[in-house]
């Protein structure tokens, strides 16, 4: 059995590889199937204890297609490429986040 290497683990998805442009892709057409509205956050730390992130621009309300919501990542990590940035879904029924992830650490880490 191999055991990962010590580093920090920041959500459910970080104790996988790096999540590749395709796979990140699925996982926003997966918030987009199921109905949820997308949202790109960034912060400069990642801290358990860090509940409040910036939100870059709006929900993404209209969004259609994952390439949208790709394309303000890219947006975001050319902007500020020294933080953390995460895509999450919010449920309109449930007023509530119903997923989040990492889709950016800074090189620093």
């Amino acid at each position: 059995m191999q055991t990962l290497p010590k580093e920090r683990r920041y959500e459910t998805l970080s104790y996988l590889p790096p999540l590749t442009d395709v796979q990140i892709e699925k996982q926003v057409q997966y918030i987009l199937s199921q109905g949820y509205i997308p949202a790109v956050e960034f912060n400069e730390v990642s801290e358990p204890t860090e509940l409040y992130w910036t939100l870059w621009k709006l929900p993404l309300f209209g969004a259609k297609t994952s390439r949208e919501v790709l394309g303000e990542v890219q947006a975001c990590r050319s902007q500020y490429p020294g933080h953390y940035i995460r895509v999450v879904g919010f449920d309109n029924i449930k007023q509530c986040q119903i997923l989040s992830f990492i889709v950016h650490k800074p090189s620093r880490y």
